[in-house]
């Protein structure tokens, strides 16, 4: 019955007791080179900006939890797990969130603020591990944004039918049921959201004062209800309930008001059939269907440009949303188990509409949170497609939505956000999209978690982040406990979703965006840390001629015509040191070889190198190319073997050269 939106709670904690809005917004032109040229922030109230901010957008999809406890989650937990097996599934919730939490706490820190129009989850994730992961994990954001607002306008559709449902309507009579019928509801609402977008996200976030005061009022009247009813109640069972409904006469399920035998009962499981679904269920579907009701995380690492002190207001806000989630959880399930007979849990998933001291606080507070909750994911969605485009990590394949953008509102990815949302929408059940929405969260997690791993492991001197309460330990077990919660939810849909991100890396990878886009790669500070750590344990002291390998310097000076020298070499070097040395002459100011004239002063060396490395790719040879810069060669033909930087006995100590048949005065090589 919490329809409290986990974001919601931990931006407001964390402005009310850590910090307040920055006025104008901070951006950092070291961190993106467009943040100078950043329009100024929007002038949205600070209570709003914190509760339900547009722009940025959430980096996840902000979670209702009405749709969890209102419509079916509260009484889909306890009546199938029972109190028992219920708080074991909430405990174990805190697992895969508060150790994502530490990892998403230390990493927002170091990208604390961005260029305007990034999304901050995809920001952090691909500025670490680079545009093949980064853009993989981004269009994963995109889906789970998408699935979630799918979810919530699936949910809010069931909130009106099971009210005003001409078939088992509590409140009136009045709308035809069925499939089709559900279908268009949604859409209908999927089009209003659209609209919304086009607008503008700024009509949004003035109206979630609004929306958090009746969310409250809402929760308050349920928590009283349980508090001041103590007479039983005959609670209906909703006519779309085929298990045990049917045209003779009405059923009915029992609220006793607090008791111990009602609690007894409740206590230990007995999983039945799901009346919405008529599957039966298990632990694992509770879990799944469970966890979708409270992520959003990552939803405070958003506001960092827009704090005062994000060092402080965002690891303690976050934190204390996850304690304050937990706490009220644990009240509903406790009060929830202790006053409603299983049969009610099991049979009616809305059973506090009819426990409620106002029927229609439960409804008001069903449509007004999953709307909004499905609002806010769509305009997620077409923030994180925009930040794709942006960058440019699938090319042409998206780079038409950019040019659909009116200022800052990307309308064309809210209008192939919609239409994913509406395609989405044709799964029909609400738990199936569930658990595809746990398992796209889960997998975000686990990114966010190996991001941190690798810059913890890599030992990067830019990552120091303020909040120090994690380790690569609780990075290792968030990704294995990211990883296992997937597939115990649902290994096929874990599959899925696995084998889409293996080949949008793969994809990735195969265009090569690294080439065009200069982020920098988690991969090569991890190997030149790992390189560093052995090339120290190497002591030339322990040397013995058994062991002995070819370290070799062949100078090349025109490789057109010294390939065949260079495969040569590459056959004999074995698995020893093979570096290729290349030497331009010319004269020297600064530091810099000049080529022509003054006006065009180059590093000339600096510029063939990766020419060189194209060479070493295309040849398929393991070498390491060396350019050096000399004023005259034949003054410094003893330090041509020391050109090649190395440590204890990683030196080249043999040098190759070619002689040429026909030699030209003066000394050069070939």
């Amino acid at each position: 019955m919490l329809m409290i939106r986990r974001s919601y709670i931990s931006l407001l904690l964390a402005q009310s007791i850590f910090g307040t809005l920055k006025s104008p917004r901070f951006s950092s032109e070291f961190l993106d080179p467009n943040a100078a040229n950043a329009p100024p922030s929007l002038p949205f109230p600070t209570f709003a900006v914190l509760l339900a901010p547009a722009e940025p957008p959430r980096p996840d999809p902000v979670v209702a939890e009405p749709v969890m406890l209102f419509l079916r989650r509260l009484a889909h937990s306890v009546s199938l797990s029972a109190l028992v097996l219920s708080l074991l599934i909430l405990s174990l919730l805190l697992f895969p969130l508060v150790l994502p939490s530490l990892s998403m706490c230390a990493i927002s820190l170091k990208y604390s603020c961005s260029g305007r129009g990034y999304h901050k989850a995809f920001y952090m994730i691909s500025r670490t591990l680079g545009p093949e992961f980064g853009g993989a994990i981004g269009a994963l954001f995109y889906f789970a944004n998408v699935f979630s607002s799918a979810l919530y306008l699936t949910g809010c559709v069931e909130g009106i039918v099971q009210n005003f449902g001409v078939d088992g309507g509590t409140l009136s009579k009045v709308l035809p049921e069925g499939f089709w019928y559900s279908f268009a509801y949604g859409s209908a609402l999927n089009m209003f959201n659209m609209l919304v977008c086009f607008v503008g996200a700024g009509m949004f976030a003035k109206a979630t004062v609004v929306i958090l005061f009746g969310v409250l009022v809402c929760l308050g009247s349920v928590v009283i209800s349980f508090l001041a009813l103590h007479q039983t109640i005959e609670v209906p069972i909703p006519g779309s309930n085929n298990l045990v409904q049917n045209d003779t006469f009405t059923t009915y399920g029992n609220y006793t008001g607090l008791s111990w035998s009602t609690f007894m009962d409740n206590l230990y499981p007995d999983y039945e059939k799901d009346y919405t679904t008529e599957d039966v269920t298990d632990f694992a579907m509770v879990f799944g269907v469970l966890f979708s009701g409270i992520t959003g995380i990552m939803s405070g690492a958003n506001m960092s440009g827009e704090l005062k002190e994000p060092s402080r207001s965002i690891p303690l806000g976050t934190l204390m949303a996850n304690l304050f989630t937990f706490v009220t959880y644990l009240l509903l399930f406790a009060l929830s188990a202790a006053s409603c007979t299983p049969f009610l849990l099991q049979n009616n998933y809305i059973y506090m509409m009819g426990i409620n001291l106002w029927a229609p606080f439960v409804t008001i507070g069903i449509v007004t949170a999953t709307l909004s909750a499905s609002l806010s994911n769509i305009i997620g969605s077409s923030r994180v497609l925009a930040a794709l485009v942006k960058d440019d990590i699938f090319g042409v394949m998206t780079s038409w939505i950019g040019k659909l953008t009116v200022g800052n509102n990307p309308i064309g990815a809210v209008v192939l956000s919609a239409i994913m949302v509406e395609a989405v929408l044709l799964i029909g059940s609400l738990n199936t999209i569930a658990k595809f929405t746990s398992i796209f969260f889960l997998l975000s997690y686990l990114s966010t978690n190996l991001a941190t791993l690798g810059l913890e492991w890599a030992s990067a001197p830019n990552f120091r982040p303020t909040f120090r309460y994690f380790s690569w330990w609780t990075c290792l077990l968030g990704i294995i406990g990211n990883g296992a919660m997937m597939f115990v939810i649902s290994a096929t849909e874990a599959g899925i979703c696995t084998i889409v991100l293996l080949l949008l890396i793969i994809i990735l990878h195969l265009r090569t965006p690294s080439e065009e886009i200069k982020w920098g790669s988690i991969s090569q500070a991890l190997i030149f840390h790992q390189v560093r750590k052995y090339l120290l344990l190497l002591d030339s002291r322990k040397d013995h001629v058994k062991f002995w390998r070819p370290q070799m310097l062949l100078m090349v000076a025109n490789p057109r015509s010294a390939c065949p020298l260079i495969d040569f070499a590459n056959d004999l070097k074995k698995s020893g040191l093979y570096v290729l040395g290349h030497i331009k002459v010319g004269d020297m100011q600064s530091g810099i070889l000049v080529s022509n004239s003054e006006e065009s002063r180059v590093d000339l060396a600096a510029e063939d190198h990766p020419k060189w490395m194209a060479l070493v790719d295309h040849l398929k040879i393991r070498a390491g190319p060396q350019v050096g810069k000399f004023v005259n060669l034949s003054e410094k033909i003893s330090q041509i073997a020391k050109m090649v930087a190395g440590l204890a006995t990683v030196l080249p100590k043999s040098v190759y050269l070619e002689i040429r048949n026909n030699p030209k005065s003066g000394l050069f090589f070939a």
